[in-house]
């Protein structure tokens, strides 16, 4: 999948989920909500996706107001709907339901002029999965510091 330039990313979520997937979708904006997200005056901290009458929508995704926007602005966070096809939705409906897993938003970025969002199909890390995440990425580091301070 060729991915253009990143504007924002949900770090939090590679921290806080198993990502066992991931999906691209087309998100619907306005003009000034557009031209706030070329600043890269968007976060994705705390938001999540959902399917709600066969239609995908991104819940607590901020887009700050664009300065020159005046009376143009819009609510910066509102719910905004992906675009997906219909079939892909559907199935992602069925393993949200069925399999306990959630739609978190972990990018955000431009492709051929247009604001695309990379969705990751989830399950939650319990505390004990992220201390030894945190664990074996500190056992790692110290691996290659040895290895380094060795080789000289």
């Amino acid at each position: 999948m060729e991915k253009g330039k990143s504007v924002a990313q949900n770090r939090k979520a590679w921290h806080d989920y198993f990502i066992e997937e991931t999906y691209e979708a087309g998100i619907e904006l306005s003009g000034t909500e557009v031209k706030s997200i070329r600043q890269g005056k968007a976060n994705l901290k705390d938001c999540h996706a959902a399917v709600h009458r066969g239609e995908l929508f991104v819940y607590g995704m901020h887009i700050s107001p664009y300065e020159q926007g005046n009376i143009f602005n819009k609510d910066p966070l509102r719910t905004r709907k992906l675009l997906m096809h219909k079939n892909e939705i559907m199935r992602l409906a069925g393993r949200i339901q069925q399999d306990g897993y959630t739609l978190v938003p972990v990018e955000l970025y431009l492709k051929n002029g247009r604001v695309k969002v990379q969705l990751a199909l989830c399950r939650g890390k319990k505390n004990y999965d992220k201390r030894d995440a945190i664990a074996k990425r500190d056992a790692k580091r110290d691996i290659e510091r040895i290895m380094k301070s060795g080789s000289r």
